[in-house]
């Protein structure tokens, strides 16, 4: 009887990179915006963008932290 692959279990964990970077429409959840808003305006947010992928199906993602320290320089009081 030959032995039967060991099948690795699905983690929940979120990877290094995705505990960094979020994608665009996370953003617009975190925001309370669209995904359109979003890409218009980040770069005059100061947000930098890092695009994986080509043409239209490329994704743009965002430093998590990147996007708290700029809600922070929003606060008024």
């Amino acid at each position: 009887m030959a032995a039967t692959p060991l099948r690795r279990q699905p983690t929940t964990q979120a990877s290094p990179v995705e505990a960094v970077l979020v994608e665009t429409s996370e953003v617009a959840a975190m925001l309370s915006m669209s995904t359109s808003w979003v890409y218009r305006e980040a770069s005059k947010l100061g947000l930098k963008g890092y695009k994986l992928g080509r043409g239209r199906n490329a994704k743009v993602l965002y430093k998590r932290a990147e996007i708290f320290k700029w809600l922070e320089q929003q606060r008024v009081h």
